[in-house]
């Protein structure tokens, strides 16, 4: 089950979006909850309330807050919800960068582009639920994939660097085979979590967050090949 928002304050594109969503669902056998609001400072009331919104279909042009300055505000709070803008103007495509949005559909969206994006939001929202667990000073921790930046290795520790670093006794083997798709080996002794890269140079990885890893000689080509594949 995914739960849905859909956010605009046109009621005509609110209608036509809950119905591709519904067509969507009902063609991939599942069951959407779907809720709507009016403007950004309705959908935030809400948030404070509910917090488990999957996707989120996000208007740009609203009222007194945009569709942007929601999106900031979300980010601030919530890495997992995957946002979907609707827009009808190209020149804010740039600005949902820094938001992490999933993708910009422009109005009037065709069903089939909408459709695929979906299913993109899908996988997202389905590997968002994958962790990793670690025992430290006497305790296990669920450490999601999505709240790790980048994983450090020297000799048998590993270290973790996220919302928090956790530091254990373990082999780049052992964590390699727990992880996804969404991890690459950068260097001997850095891993990187692909959708939080920023920019790649023949030396170096930038991630969004403001770090930078060395890069290994011969895996620039590599590199941009899974960001592309995974994104």
């Amino acid at each position: 089950m995914c739960k849905f928002a859909i956010c605009d304050d046109e009621p005509a594109d609110v209608v036509y979006l809950r119905s591709m969503i519904e067509s969507w669902a009902k063609e991939r056998g599942k069951i959407p909850v779907i809720r709507e609001f009016p403007s950004a400072e309705s959908f935030l009331f809400a948030y404070e309330e509910e917090k488990d919104f999957d996707i989120l279909l996000l208007d740009i042009e609203m009222g007194a807050m945009s569709g942007v300055e929601l999106a900031k505000k979300l980010r601030g709070r919530d890495r997992s919800v995957q946002i979907i803008f609707i827009t009808g103007y190209m020149e804010y495509i740039s600005e949902g960068y820094d938001v992490e949005a999933l993708h910009y559909l422009l109005k009037p969206v065709a069903r089939e582009k909408f459709l695929s994006v979906l299913d993109r939001a899908a996988r997202r929202v389905q590997m968002r639920e994958r962790a990793l667990i670690l025992e430290t000073s006497g305790e296990m921790l669920r450490i999601p994939f999505y709240e790790i930046e980048w994983i450090e290795v020297q000799k048998n520790y590993v270290t973790l660097h996220g919302r928090e670093d956790y530091c254990v006794k373990r082999t780049l083997k052992g964590i390699r085979q727990e992880l996804d798709e969404r991890f690459f080996q950068i260097h001997r002794s850095y891993l990187v979590n692909l959708t939080r890269v920023k920019k790649v140079t023949r030396k170096e990885v930038f991630l969004k967050n403001g770090d930078s890893l060395p890069l290994a000689r011969g895996l620039y080509d590599k590199l941009n090949q899974a960001v592309i594949r995974y994104f």
